[in-house]
Parts: structure tokens; C-alpha cells; sequence
């Protein structure tokens, strides 16, 4: 199988910034780009194939041509193509918000819910961002505190490093602080209840709309589980790979590549590379690409072993198993 590399769709939401232009190589000529959407196939937001005989095309376009078999065994089991990886700047904080899970949202708004694991690519000094809550707090006194504008008072507050990991678990309250560069991973929905939202405009001039009765719905009302999903650091020839989360949608491994380390795409899964540092080439079977940072590169299932060469950071994403 051919390996491909993806375009992203963008979004230019107002708390956005100018660096996955500057830093990041995004071909985008508008003021403010805040998300690109690296491997998607949720219809708010397509990324679209770049190389080969399928270029031009949408990654869910490709699918179809090509059949769920270059998704692996794996991904059999999902009516939709089960994740949406992404890219974020955050200038200005974003809303506090929560996502709730699969069974209110499929109820409530026709698509999944959504659990996502977030990848600090860079921060700036004294970067924070919001974290479930400090204690528990009942539904009446979250949703007073939503009225008095005390809801901060209450949420847990953590300091983010370049090379952190936070795992987001449906019905989380949380928000990304502003000055942070983020690779998330999720679920493919596109499904937020916004909280508070500092009182700002949207272009039209007017506030932009809360979904307090919703987050009131699904937001687990007692401080999150804040323990780290990560696994060691493992050597393997020609750099170290480390599990960084995973639940029954995904599961994320950080591979540093120093030389060159060899993966394998099986019938089970597909991989997802997205490269948050560095660059390279992915040799496969078929084909070579050439990738830089904050490129996104797809393995079909079937594919076998191929190589990453070059000094590099990436994050592979594959579909997990039955637990």
C-alpha cells in the first residue's frame, strides 16, 4: 500500500494564533489560524490526500475507494472512522468547556461523544490550563458559581511544560490556557458544551452562546483523575518510543527518532504519524515521503514494515484491540 500524507482543513477561531504558520509550515494566509485538522474525517473539517493517485480527494473519499480494509481489523467494529487528530495554537485562553460521552451525545447530537489526549509541542513561560476541579462540588453550586462568574475559583489549575501529556476524559471541565502549542488526539466529534467564555464577541459582535444546561448534564462534578497514563521510555534500534495514552478509540505512542526506527503497520490497525518536531523521510514498500514538523502522514493497514529516518519527534496513533 501507498503510505500518504494528508492536507489539513483550518479553523480560525478568534482565541487562535499565527504559529502553525510560523513554526509549523501551515499554508493558511489568514490573520488568525487556531486548529488544523490533521487527520480527519468528520465532515466539519476534512483532510484531504496530498500524493499519489488519490490526491486531492478527502482522507474519507480515500476510504471508500479503497475499502475499510486499509483501516485494519480493528477499526471494523466503528460505524465512522474512529479518531480526529489535530493541531492547536492557543494565543488567547479558549472557553471552558466540557464534551460529554458516546451515549448523551449520540442521543443528544447525532455524533459521538469525546475523550482526547493533548501533547504540549511548546508553551510558553508560566502556561496553564484548566484541569477537572479542585474538589467536588455539587450541581447547584456549579451552576451558581456559572451565574456569579466564580466558576475559576473552583477548577484545578495545572502548569503545562513542553513534552507534557494530559489525558481528557468525556464529561472533564477543561480548557487550554493561553500561550500553549497542543497535539490532541480524540475521539472523531466535533461535540462542545461551552461554560464560560470571558465574555467575549464572536464576529458578529454578540456573545458566543453558553450550553450551561448541557454541561450541567454531563460534567463529572468531582476532581478528575489527574494520574499520568504514560509508560517508560523504551530503547529500540535507532531511538525510543513511549506509550502516552490510549482508551478504546486510540492508543498514542511518542517515537524520537535519531536514525532510523522501523514500525509496522499490520492487518490490525493503520498508523497515524504526525510530526510535532524535527523531520525525516517514511519509507514503505511503494513509496517515500519527505515529512517536516507539523506534517501528518498516514500507513494504511496492510502496509508492513516501514522506516522513519531522519531526527525527529512523532506521534503515532493506531486503533486498539477488544480490551
Amino acid at each position: 500500500m501507498a503510505l500518504l500524507k494528508l492536507r489539513p482543513s483550518y479553523k480560525d477561531y478568534l482565541w487562535g494564533g499565527h504559529r502553525l504558520v510560523e513554526k509549523y509550515n501551515k499554508e493558511f494566509d489568514g490573520d488568525i489560524l487556531a486548529e488544523s485538522w490533521e487527520l480527519s474525517c468528520h465532515p466539519d473539517g476534512p483532510s484531504y490526500v496530498v500524493n499519489g493517485s488519490y490526491a486531492g480527494k478527502t482522507l474519507q473519499e480515500y476510504i471508500d475507494l479503497e475499502g475499510k480494509k486499509v483501516l485494519g481489523n480493528n477499526c471494523q467494529k466503528f460505524e465512522e472512522f474512529p479518531i480526529l487528530a489535530k493541531f492547536i495554537d492557543a494565543k488567547d485562553n479558549l472557553s471552558i468547556q466540557v464534551h460529554p460521552d458516546n451515549e448523551y451525545a449520540l442521543k443528544n447530537e447525532g455524533q459521538y461523544g469525546k475523550t482526547e489526549m493533548w501533547y504540549i509541542m511548546d508553551c510558553e513561560e508560566g502556561a496553564f490550563l484548566y484541569y477537572g476541579f479542585k474538589k467536588e462540588v455539587s450541581k447547584e453550586e456549579f451552576e451558581e458559581r456559572i451565574k456569579t462568574d466564580t466558576l475559576l475559583e473552583v477548577l484545578n489549575a495545572v502548569p503545562v511544560h513542553k513534552g507534557d501529556v494530559l489525558f481528557i476524559e468525556a464529561g472533564t471541565i477543561h480548557a487550554i490556557g493561553k500561550g500553549i502549542v497542543i497535539a490532541e488526539i480524540q475521539q472523531n466529534s466535533n461535540c462542545t458544551y461551552r461554560v464560560y467564555d470571558y465574555d467575549r464577541r464572536g464576529a458578529d459582535g454578540k456573545p458566543r452562546p453558553l450550553h450551561i444546561d448541557k454541561a450541567l448534564d454531563v460534567c463529572t462534578l468531582e476532581p478528575s483523575d489527574t494520574a499520568s497514563h504514560l509508560g517508560p521510555v523504551l530503547s529500540c534500534a535507532g531511538g525510543t518510543a513511549q506509550k502516552l495514552g490510549e482508551c478504546a478509540y486510540f492508543s498514542t505512542q511518542k517515537l524520537r527518532v535519531e536514525e532510523a526506527l522501523t514500525l509496522e503497520a499490520g492487518e490490525e490497525s493503520f498508523l497515524s504519524l504526525v510530526c510535532v518536531e524535527g523531520g525525516g523521510l517514511l519509507c514503505g514498500p511503494e513509496n517515500t515521503l519527505e515529512f517536516t514538523a507539523g506534517e501528518s502522514l498516514l500507513v494504511p493497514a496492510g502496509t508492513g514494515k516501514v522506516s522513519l529516518r531522519g531526527d525527529c519527534t512523532v506521534i503515532q496513533t493506531t486503533v486498539p484491540g477488544q480490551a
